[in-house]
């Protein structure tokens, strides 16, 4: 199972990595961090649209599928689940979601080890002097997506609790964010004056904000609490209904249950939906006022549009879910949203340390 699994991984990378050769970019490293970045972002959709359609638990072991490496092979066993339990975890359906999410994260991880090898090679070849090759970014990659890849795990063994889930999607955008620094470093970009050096903190905190906001969106998702309040701005219909913030936040204990094992009740559903409402618009705010500031200044201000445009749209996803009762497809795109802003924030950063390093000292 393990050889079929890899080779699954193998042929998931195999399309890009062709794309990759036979580019006329004279630059094909480059290239393959952008192509694997670009991918990252598509895994991260993916992954949403897993956790939204309730495929997490597709295949209730791991790597493989009841022991297979792909559902043709499990076919009778999910038929069997989905035949006595046919509105559970597992059927045909989400079997293959779940399935193919593995395929895709396992050929990110192809492409990452690609890159390390490349790099290394690249780098004792050139005696040490090539910086663009420099392998321990590259290194740091594949130790990441190993550790990405054991919360997958963990994902389902510990049948999706909270926590590991939350942690898992945060690891996902930590890569983007990581894979985003990391192709800013192989781009020419044009030179930012050095008078953006002042919002080198304030974007800092601006990502940080965006990561915790991230966090409790998941805490949301993975808790199933997107539809704890069905109005909006007020949620029933009182700016602070009731809640239950001690067993909302509890950090360690099963899905739908408190830590003493108990069913969790909609005060606390209430709270964890309420507390990422809460926290978006001190996020959009902070974002926004970062975004003003630097259209300003040159070198800054594509960045600094698109910013604008998808905290706009990002808030507008967000409040439509909502209204029209959790569409899957725009809880994919407000998933989806907020990668994007990590991306750009990503960026952001990236342009305003150079320009400050540019500095005189």
């Amino acid at each position: 199972m393990l050889i079929q699994l890899a080779v699954m991984g193998m042929l998931a990378a195999l399309l890009p990595l062709t794309i990759v050769w036979v580019s006329s970019d004279t630059d094909k490293y480059r290239k393959l961090v952008w192509v694997t970045l670009f991918l990252t972002f598509d895994l991260i959709m993916f992954g949403a649209f897993t956790r939204l359609t309730d495929s997490g638990l597709g295949c209730p072991d791991w790597p493989g599928c009841y022991g297979q490496a792909n559902p043709f092979q499990a076919h009778a066993d999910i038929r069997a689940a989905e035949t006595a339990m046919p509105t559970g975890p597992v059927t045909v359906m989400k079997a293959w979601i779940e399935m193919i999410h593995r395929y895709f994260a396992m050929g990110i991880g192809v492409l990452i080890v690609a890159m390390m090898v490349i790099a290394w090679r690249r780098w004792l070849k050139s005696g040490r002097r090539e910086m663009k090759f420099l392998p321990v970014f590259p290194t740091v990659l594949f130790g990441f997506v190993c550790l990405q890849g054991a919360f997958g795990a963990w994902t389902v063994t510990l049948k999706l609790q909270p926590i590991i889930v939350t942690i898992h999607l945060l690891l996902g955008m930590a890569l983007l964010a990581l894979l985003t620094w990391f192709g800013a470093r192989q781009s020419d970009h044009p030179p930012v004056p050095q008078l953006a050096s002042a919002l080198r903190v304030p974007a800092a905190l601006a990502i940080m904000l965006l990561a915790i906001q991230i966090a409790l969106g998941g805490w949301v998702s993975s808790n199933y609490a997107a539809l704890a309040c069905t109005d909006f701005p007020l949620c029933h219909g009182t700016l602070l209904p009731q809640m239950d913030f001690a067993n909302g936040f509890t950090l360690w204990r099963d899905l739908g249950m408190t830590a003493k094992g108990e069913y969790l009740l909609l005060p606390a559903l209430i709270a964890i939906h309420w507390a990422h409402r809460a926290f978006a618009f001190a996020v959009i705010i902070f974002v926004a006022w970062i975004a003003l500031r630097a259209l300003k200044i040159d070198g800054l201000r594509k960045t600094a549009r698109w910013l604008l445009i998808m905290i706009a749209l990002q808030f507008a996803t967000g409040a439509l879910t909502v209204f029209l009762n959790f569409p899957l497809a725009l809880a994919v795109a407000h998933n989806g949203g907020a990668a994007i802003l990590v991306l750009l924030l990503t960026m952001l950063n990236c342009k305003i340390r150079a320009a400050s390093n540019a500095a005189p000292i």
